[in-house]
C-alpha cells in the first residue's frame, strides 16, 4: 500500500454555496447541513467513461462543428499539466471544455443573447491527459455576454473546464479566464472565490511558447486538484 496520503481539502480557496452577489446561488444554495455518504468501492475505482469515445477531432473546437467553413473569431490554442499537490502529473484524466463562439452566444436553446449562433462552432470539446499530464484545444476566444445578475452584467470571457479522474466522484469543474480582461474585477462568480491568489490561479498565462506561428496565439493553464496551490472550483 502506498504511503502517500492525500492532503485535507482546504475549503478556502474555493466559493461559498452562497454568496449573495451571485445571484443563482441564493436560489440554490442548500439551506441545511450537507449529509456526508460513505465511499463505496464501486465509486472509489469504477469507470467513468470509456477512452475509445474520444474522436480525433474532440480536442480541436475550430473544425468539430465545421458544416460549412471554419468558425469566426480569433483562433487560439489552449494547453496545460493536469497535476497533484506533489507535482505529479495525473494522467488518462478526462478534460472537457465548453464555452460561448467568438460573439458571447452558446450553442444552447436556453441562450437567447441577441447575437448570432455561429453555424459553425459546436463550442465544446474534450481529451484526454497524456503521459505527463497535458492536456490541449484548439479553439476560438470566446465573448463576453450579458447575464442580468444585476444592473448591466457581462460576464468576462471564459472557458469551461470539467476534469474526470478514475472514479465518478473523482471531479472537479473550474472557469479558466484570460489576462487582462477589464471585466474580471466586476464578476461575481470569481470573485466568489474568497481567496486573492486562488483567484489569480484561474487567469491563464500568454505563453510564446504554446503560441503557433502564423496560426494562433497560445494560453496556458495549469490545473491542479489538491494542495496549496489548488485550483478553485466554479461557483
Amino acid at each position: 500500500m502506498s504511503e502517500h496520503r492525500l492532503l485535507p481539502r482546504d475549503w478556502n480557496a474555493h466559493p461559498p454555496f452562497l454568496y449573495k452577489d451571485y445571484k443563482s446561488t441564493v436560489r440554490r444554495a442548500p439551506s441545511k447541513p450537507l449529509v456526508p455518504i460513505p465511499q463505496t468501492l464501486s465509486e472509489l475505482s469504477g469507470p467513468v467513461f470509456g477512452h475509445e469515445a474520444i474522436g480525433e477531432l474532440d480536442n480541436d473546437l475550430t473544425r468539430n462543428g465545421i458544416t460549412i467553413g471554419p468558425p469566426h473569431g480569433e483562433r487560439i490554442i489552449v494547453t496545460g499539466r493536469v497535476i497533484d499537490e506533489s507535482q505529479r502529473p495525473v494522467c488518462g484524466a478526462l478534460v472537457e471544455v465548453w464555452q460561448t463562439n467568438a460573439a458571447g452566444r452558446y450553442r444552447h436553446t436556453i441562450d437567447q443573447h441577441d447575437v448570432p449562433i455561429d453555424p459553425n462552432f459546436f463550442g465544446a470539446g474534450r481529451c484526454l491527459t497524456d503521459d505527463q499530464g497535458c492536456y490541449r484545444f484548439t479553439t476560438v476566444r470566446p465573448g463576453a455576454y450579458p447575464w442580468r445578475n444585476h444592473t448591466n452584467a457581462w460576464r468576462p470571457a471564459h472557458i469551461h473546464f470539467s476534469l474526470f479522474g478514475v472514479g465518478i466522484i473523482s471531479r472537479l469543474v473550474t472557469q479558466m479566464y484570460f489576462p487582462g480582461d477589464p471585466l474580471l474585477c466586476l464578476d461575481p462568480v470569481l470573485n466568489s472565490v474568497p481567496d486573492e491568489a486562488a483567484r489569480r490561479r484561474l487567469v491563464a498565462d500568454f505563453s510564446l511558447d504554446a503560441t503557433q506561428p502564423e496560426f494562433a496565439l497560445g494560453y496556458q493553464f495549469d490545473i491542479v486538484l489538491r494542495g496549496p496551490d489548488r485550483t478553485p472550483m466554479e461557483a
